[in-house]
């Protein structure tokens, strides 16, 4: 015998297997003649008690015979029969079976019949269970292929050959690399192979599935798939049920996008960043080229207006292809679209426009011929519009492009770059409110700050401002300089707390506060005190005010208050809270004397202390605000090492030397506002000053004049004796008169003459307009009407009267 032989199992489910069913062989009479081992088991009779006697008789009981003869008689007429029989068993039990009679035809013989029967309970589940596999194949709306060991198809249902346009026939014999494209056929057959070799299942597994004939439509499956086994446990393929999910993917591909765009848009308050955040998001989830326009004025912070329109401003885009730059204007780009245009239309109704075919060539989209020609090689076929509007206004447009993705844009897609511009919509509209204040704030606090330092006898200054450049917005930093009598100058810096037009509000309180304490010539801790009270009244006044408003607090501030003495070369420091000055040494060595801390602002009734600092000429005094010295990658103790390194140094100019502090400690957008303020100290000479100590007797004012006369002629200032004479008459007199004890004269030739009387009393003298009637009191106007400035300092012990002159010519 040649050839092989193929053995196949027979299933132990199918109750008609030869292990399962009963076999019975009836001759032309209906007599027994072949009884098998199955039959005997069932139905109890031994071969020699069933054999040669009729199946009626013994088989079937007296009231079923009726029934049996008639569907013998439909056998005999049909050459076969198929249907359910009552049957009796050897203990008389009555039972129903499924019967299959089949004629066998012998050769010169009568015809005999073939019974094949199973209890009816087994065949009905049998027959359930053919349905159910014939549904699966016939009417079930999920997908079913079956394949060989070697992943050839042996049948697929309706579902499957709708999927990939084909019949079940067409398909049987074929791979699935037939009609899918490569790259997402050998991912399906990987997997199947995997459940071949282990027999472990796949379940819901998702996958791409692109068919061969229409490769760029995006088609998503999910795949079940379980091995298949014969009774013995042989392998005979794998079967695998396929649900088209490509709508399901793509809703749940949105939804994760709409995630991410909430994480990711809006992460700043600043324009041209949320709108970059918009076009990465969209691309290349949605479209293959975005891009963003604004009108002018969101970019600018300024306020808008529903009626407003006119150009717009790319602020940002994004492309999956090189050189977008070709088709895409730049960002800048300031462009007016086409009346008829898509975007013109969607400005105008505020709608999305959707235009899934479009001709680059078409001039209502405003392309010059160059980039009309770039988009057309690039194959941009589809367009999206949709309007960024947030709180009824309109803030410009976005553009989604497709040129690389075959399929047009469709209504679901609109509706996602929808969701996107709505929500980056209102996030460049909080950065451009955010803009609008921060630009507001600066513009305060730049006009609060002095714009220049006039030059000053007793320092030369350099000084940097740099305002907050992340969220935490404008801050209440401040420095200044301020002349004050006697060729002395105060040095300021504070620091208030809290950002915003508020803090700016409340520094430029507290400056115009300072410079009116300064013109008082009080000591520096009493300066503090002052401003204590003021910082105090103000968050009470703010506390009051606010009530019930979300508005920021500003409760607190801190400040640095210096006076330098270019005669004596004392320097008198406070500090409220601040942190400490730092000086330089004409060699260039940085330390950071000890003064007292004291408290901020604002807490009350705590005492303040000043430090009095001799320095050498040309010694530099650094005062600065703490966003100079904090940060989060250091501390504080760190920070004031960084600033003693950027300062050290000998013969620096003071201008290096502040970029230099500004560059070495400072990021391109610092945290927090910084104030920084250098002086250099200078010295007067001694030919500049004249002091003289007088007793005090009836002859002191006539040796203050001569001593007066005298010192103006060896300056060269003759022609300001007589007046000076006066003055210093009438400043002595009235020291000797109502002071008593020595009275000190010093004369100071600068731009201007300056002229003090010193006396241990702390009475200030009052000018007064004199009556007709009175002996006195009429010099302090005689006084006023000759200088340029007068006023009074108190010092710890007694007080100066001071003058200023300016000089001739």
């Amino acid at each position: 015998m040649t050839g092989s032989v193929t053995l196949i199992s027979e299933s132990p489910e199918d109750p008609f297997s030869l292990g399962r069913a009963l076999s019975v062989v009836l001759d032309e009479r209906g007599s027994v003649v072949g009884w098998s081992e199955r039959a005997r088991e069932l139905l109890g009779f031994r071969d020699h008690e069933a054999l040669g006697r009729r199946a009626e008789q013994f088989l079937v009981d007296a009231r079923d015979r009726d029934f049996v003869r008639e569907a013998a008689a439909d056998c005999v007429r049909d050459g076969g029969w198929f249907g359910v029989v009552p049957v009796v068993d050897k203990e008389d039990r009555r039972s129903r079976f499924g019967v299959r009679a089949r004629r066998v035809i012998r050769e010169g013989r009568a015809d005999e019949w073939l019974l094949v029967g199973a209890p009816a309970e087994e065949v009905a589940q049998w027959e359930v269970d053919r349905s159910v596999m014939e549904g699966l194949f016939r009417r079930s709306p999920i997908g079913l292929s079956v394949h060989d060991p070697n992943l050839a198809i042996l049948r697929i249902n309706r579902p499957i050959a709708q999927i990939g346009g084909i019949t079940s026939d067409q398909a049987r014999g074929h791979r699935v690399g037939d009609f899918l494209v490569a790259a997402d056929a050998e991912t399906i057959e990987s997997r199947l192979t995997e459940v071949l070799e282990t027999g472990t299942p796949m379940i819901f597994t998702e996958q791409p599935c692109r068919l061969l004939i229409e490769p760029g439509v995006e088609r998503y499956v999910a795949v079940s798939a379980f091995r298949m086994e014969d009774s013995g446990g042989r392998t005979l393929g794998v079967t695998q049920l396929v649900e088209d999910v490509t709508d399901r993917h793509r809703a749940r591909r949105r939804l994760a996008m709409l995630n991410e765009a909430s994480e990711l848009i809006g992460t700043t308050l600043d324009v041209e960043t949320t709108a970059q955040e918009l076009v990465d998001v969209a691309v290349p989830g949605i479209a293959d080229c975005v891009t963003v326009d604004l009108l002018p004025a969101v970019g600018l912070g300024e306020a808008l207006f529903p009626e407003r329109g006119g150009p717009l401003r790319r602020a940002a885009f994004k492309s999956v292809a090189p050189y977008p730059e070709r088709v895409m204007y730049p960002v800048g780009t300031l462009r007016s679209f086409p009346k008829d245009s898509p975007q013109a239309r969607c400005l105008v109704s505020r709608r999305p426009v959707l235009v899934p075919h479009m001709d680059p060539d078409d001039v209502e989209l405003g392309l010059d011929a160059e980039r009309a020609e770039h988009a057309r090689t690039l194959g941009v076929h589809s367009l999206m519009v949709v309007p960024l509007t947030a709180r009824g206004l309109v803030l410009g447009l976005v553009c989604l492009w497709r040129y690389v993705v075959p399929e047009p844009f469709e209504e679901d897609d609109l509706t996602l770059a929808n969701e996107f511009a709505a929500r980056a919509g209102v996030a460049i509209d909080n950065a451009r409110r955010y803009t609008q204040e921060h630009r507001t704030a600066l513009a305060l606090q730049r006009r609060l700050l002095p714009r220049e330092v006039p030059s000053q006898p007793a320092v030369r200054v350099a000084h940097r401002y740099l305002p907050a450049g992340g969220s935490a917005g404008v801050g209440g930093d401040w420095f200044d300089v301020i002349p004050l009598s006697g060729a002395r100058v105060a040095l300021v810096v504070g620091d208030v707390v809290g950002h915003g037009i508020n803090a700016a509000a409340t520094m430029g309180r507290l400056r115009t506060a300072v410079h009116t304490l300064a013109d008082l010539d009080l000591e520096p801790d009493e300066v503090l005190s002052h401003l204590d009270d003021l910082v105090t009244r103000l968050a009470g006044e703010q506390e009051h005010g606010d009530e019930g408003s979300p508005g920021e607090q500003v409760v607190g501030a801190t400040c640095l208050y210096a006076v330098y003495d270019p005669v004596s070369r004392i320097c008198s420091v406070a500090r409220a809270g601040h942190p400490p000055v730092a000086l330089v040494s004409p060699e260039g060595e940085v330390s950071l004397p000890d003064l007292p801390a004291g408290p901020p602002l604002g807490l009350g009734g705590l005492p303040f202390e000043s430090e009095d600092l001799e320095l050498r000429e040309n010694s530099v005094l650094a005062l600065y605000t703490n966003g100079l010295i904090e940060g989060d990658a250091h501390d504080v103790d760190a920070g004031l090492d960084r600033l003693a390194d950027a300062l050290s140094g000998r013969d620096r100019p003071l201008e290096d030397m502040a970029q230099s502090v500004v560059d070495s400690l400072l990021p391109a957008r610092p945290t927090d506002d910084v104030a920084l303020l250098l002086a250099r100290t200078r010295t007067l000479a001694s030919e500049q000053v004249a002091t003289w100590v007088l007793p005090a007797e009836p002859t002191t004012p006539a040796r203050a004049r001569v001593l007066t006369a005298e010192k103006l002629t060896e300056w060269g200032l003759e022609e300001m004796i007589f007046t000076t004479e006066l003055i210093v008459s009438e400043l002595v007199t009235n020291a000797y008169r109502y002071a008593g004890g020595p009275v000190t004269l010093r004369l100071i030739r600068l731009h201007r003459l300056i002229c003090e009387v010193s006396d241990p009393s702390s009475t200030s003298p009052h000018l007064r307009r004199a009556r007709s009637t009175d002996e006195g009191g009429r010099g302090l106007l005689l006084v006023a009407q000759l200088t340029s400035r007068w006023g009074t300092r108190h010092a710890h012990e007694g007080k100066t009267v001071w003058t200023e002159q300016e000089l001739p010519g």
